[in-house]
């Protein structure tokens, strides 16, 4: 009798201790995710990082995705997607102030660029934003990620848009450079004003086979071109660029960038119609969002006033000042942080 008794006294002791350990962890937890949503990040500068703690790979949809992360894995999580001709050192300053104020942070290279492949030679080697959104949504599933606030600019920025727009259930909030990216082919088949399409050069460029050709030779001449050009007061030196020019040597860059421009243009067929007729209705965005732009941005980017009303939840525009350009997680990583965090509270 005794011992039976001994038995489940220690039995309840146990399954007592391992209650209380898994209250302490979800307290744990809790506090971390109530510190993301109530901290500013830590101050940071451009500049002040030059490298990632962890580099990871995973099978993710068409893809096996290369992939930057930091902050605690049980925080609320932050994808950061970045632009062309970028990578993902656009946020090397902006990751460890987010993972300090308790975000888990992943910041993935896209189809084309860095350690990104392919898992088949027979996929089409497309670049249209529909094909690069569903990635995104691949990469969410493979790593059992339900939600996560968006943040971009560029092709980061349409993307995080789409995603935002189609699959809202797994955008908590956005931050989206220029604000609202989402085109469609018909659109992109009307004239402009000459000189909005003189800033749209390398588009034209990348329609012929000279384009590609060149391109594929000059690559890096190129990046630096559009990195000097889209950021004119942004001082950059050799040692940050050729940290992201690596990522332009993936096999499949030159396809999936010339692919892109095409197919804006109509000049090329894509995937994912049926998520493209979607699309093409320019749907608005309903979950919290900040719109941020850089006061010396020289890369083509509409007005504020154009697209404010496509954003129908929460929103506010940030200017940001201090000669900011295209590439402006990288050129003001607190303010881009700062965005972040603010629109996570939603």
């Amino acid at each position: 009798m005794s011992e039976r008794l001994d038995h489940g006294r220690r039995r309840f002791l146990g399954l007592a201790a391992g209650t209380l350990a898994s209250a302490q962890l979800a307290l744990v937890a809790s506090a971390r995710a109530e510190a993301a949503r109530t901290n500013p990040p830590p101050a940071t500068k451009a500049g002040g990082y030059t490298s990632f703690e962890q580099l990871k790979q995973i099978d993710a949809g068409l893809l096996n995705v290369g992939y930057a992360e930091a902050g605690p894995a049980n925080g609320p999580v932050v994808i950061l997607l970045h632009g062309w001709p970028y990578d993902i050192y656009s946020y090397v300053d902006v990751a460890p102030a987010l993972a300090s104020a308790g975000y888990r942070v992943i910041i993935p290279y896209l189809r084309g660029y860095g350690t990104t492949r392919f898992r088949s030679d027979a996929t089409f080697r497309s670049g249209q934003p529909a094909a690069v959104a569903v990635d995104i949504v691949a990469l969410m599933d493979a790593l059992d990620i339900a939600e996560a606030t968006l943040a971009g600019y560029d092709w980061g920025a349409r993307t995080a848009n789409i995603i935002a727009a189609l699959w809202p259930e797994r955008c908590k909030g956005m931050v989206s450079v220029s604000g609202y990216l989402i085109g469609s082919q018909e659109a992109g088949k009307q004239p402009l004003p000459p000189q909005a399409e003189l800033q749209w050069w390398y588009q034209f460029y990348f329609a012929t086979e000279r384009g590609r050709a060149g391109y594929e030779k000059y690559r890096r001449d190129f990046a630096k071109l559009i990195w000097r050009t889209a950021s004119p007061k942004w001082n950059f030196d050799d040692a940050t660029f050729e940290r992201s020019a690596v990522a332009f040597d993936n096999p499949d860059h030159v396809d999936i960038v010339v692919h892109n421009y095409r197919w804006r243009l109509g000049l090329a067929e894509g995937d994912y119609l049926e998520l493209e007729k979607k699309l093409a209705t320019f749907p608005v965005v309903s979950v919290p969002t900040i719109t941020l732009e850089g006061d010396a941005n020289g890369a083509p980017h509409p007005e504020p006033s154009a697209y404010a009303k496509k954003f129908v939840g929460k929103y506010e525009h940030r200017p940001i000042a201090g000669g900011i350009g295209h590439n402006l997680p990288q050129e003001a990583p607190q303010a881009f942080a700062q965005a972040v965090i603010d629109v996570s509270r939603g």
